[in-house]
């Protein structure tokens, strides 16, 4: 196989991922050629993620480079990556996962510590939620941006502490203030792995570098997801897992303020049918939460 263009996004965050990626194809003999791409979420910084497209905005100008045969392989934060790819291509192969937890940068000390009223700088509904449903006394302040660029808000005094995920800052070689229990506040869908898409045709090239239990907790979050759709407009969360053989998924469903949080868990061999029973049973719970949502 010919040198093949890796495609990503051109932060310091993504290109350690791309480095990540680019390891593991020269493992299998695999040689890459990085090739950075901006997307609308990089130029745009001021507007929320909802306003300019949602999950989809840090993905969907790679997903272009790639059916247009500018790249021939992409590497993406499978976070970023919404339930439904671009025709003609597939997600090949997902690489080990790291830390899924959320991690607190902070000024003003540890997340319980924090004084009344602290401002918490995060974009993230999932996170503002879960942060309120631990200390309703916080302000939750709205910030886009990479991982540099939150952190420098909050040294400049604009933000008491900012959250972000934990694998980001690790990647990165920074160590967070705080790592963000699990039960406090669960993961979004994806987090923590990478994965990597290429044309359908392509496919089959990649897989024997594809992380079987990484692919199977992934696969049964991302079902869950898509089952929600664009029906739930609450924060979610969900983890996956391998246990004893079964896939093993946890999702939770918050009310924005975080007063109210509604939990699901299952088992199974099939990650579809496992994350397709967790939005299935978080929808029949949460059908009060949605209707105040949309009243």
């Amino acid at each position: 196989m010919n040198t093949q263009r890796l495609g990503g996004r051109g932060s310091a965050l993504s290109r350690v991922q791309a480095e990540i990626a680019s390891a593991a194809l020269a493992a299998a003999g695999i040689e890459t050629e990085f090739i950075p791409i901006t997307t609308q979420g990089d130029r745009d910084r001021v507007s929320s993620l909802r306003q300019i497209g949602g999950q989809g905005v840090f993905v969907r100008a790679v997903e272009r480079a790639l059916l247009d045969g500018q790249i021939d392989l992409a590497v993406h934060s499978a976070k970023d990556v919404p339930p439904q790819i671009a025709d003609g291509t597939a997600l090949a192969c997902w690489l080990p996962r790291g830390d899924v937890r959320d991690a607190l940068a902070s000024r003003a000390g540890l997340l319980d510590a924090l004084p009344a009223g602290a401002r918490i700088g995060t974009g993230s509904r999932r996170r503002a939620a879960q942060l309120l449903r631990r200390r309703p006394d916080l302000e939750i302040v709205d910030i886009r941006g990479n991982v540099d660029t939150r952190v420098a808000i909050m040294a400049n005094g604009e933000v008491d502490a900012v959250v972000v995920a934990a694998v980001a800052l690790q990647r990165l070689g920074r160590m967070p203030d705080e790592l963000i229990p699990i039960d406090l506040m669960m993961p979004s869908p994806g987090q923590g792995a990478l994965v990597l898409q290429c044309r359908n045709d392509d496919a089959s090239a990649f897989a024997t570098i594809n992380h079987e239990p990484t692919a199977l907790a992934v696969s049964a979050e991302r079902a869950m997801l898509r089952t929600l759709g664009a029906g739930c407009s609450l924060p979610l969360g969900a983890l996956g897992g391998v246990r004893g053989g079964e896939v093993v998924l946890a999702g939770r469903l918050l009310s924005e303020d975080g007063e109210t949080s509604i939990d699901v868990q299952r088992a199974g061999e099939d990650p579809d049918q496992v994350g397709l029973e967790v939005a299935e049973r978080l929808l029949e719970r949460g059908e009060r939460l949605m209707a105040e949502q949309h009243a």
